[in-house]
C-alpha cells in the first residue's frame, strides 16, 4: 500500500468523520440523511449543517468518500441535494478507528473506569 494512503495516517478520527464513515457504511446518503442517521443511532454529537459539510469536502479530498450518482426520484429531486458514499479506503480507516476505540474501551474497563464491555 503506498505510505501516503496507509490507514493509520487518518488516525485518530474526528468524532464528525467517524460519524460520517458509519452512516455511509450502511448505505449512499445526502448530508441531511447523515444527520437524521446520527440523531436515529442516538450519537452522542449530532453534528450542525456547517461542521458536517466541511467534513465531507475534506473527507472527498482525503478519499474516504466519494459523491454518489444517485438521484432521488424526479418529481421530488432536489437538484442541490449530493449523496455520498464510502470508499474502500474509508472503509478500512472506520475499521481501524472502531478497533482503536474498541481497545481504549477495554483498556477503560481494566482501570476500573467503567464496566467491562461485551464485544
Amino acid at each position: 500500500m503506498d505510505r501516503d494512503r496507509s490507514v493509520e495516517r487518518f488516525l485518530p478520527l474526528r468524532p464528525v468523520e467517524f460519524d460520517v464513515l458509519l452512516s455511509l457504511a450502511a448505505g449512499e446518503r445526502h448530508g441531511y440523511g447523515i444527520i437524521l442517521d446520527s440523531e436515529a443511532r442516538g450519537a452522542t454529537a449530532v453534528p450542525d449543517v456547517g461542521t458536517l459539510y466541511r467534513a465531507l469536502r475534506r473527507m472527498q479530498d482525503q478519499g474516504l468518500i466519494g459523491a454518489s450518482a444517485r438521484r432521488d426520484v424526479p418529481e421530488s429531486a432536489d437538484e442541490r441535494r449530493h449523496y455520498y458514499q464510502i470508499t474502500p479506503l474509508g472503509l478500512e480507516v472506520a475499521r481501524a478507528e472502531a478497533r482503536r476505540l474498541a481497545a481504549l474501551m477495554r483498556a477503560a474497563a481494566a482501570s476500573g473506569l467503567i464496566e467491562a464491555v461485551a464485544t
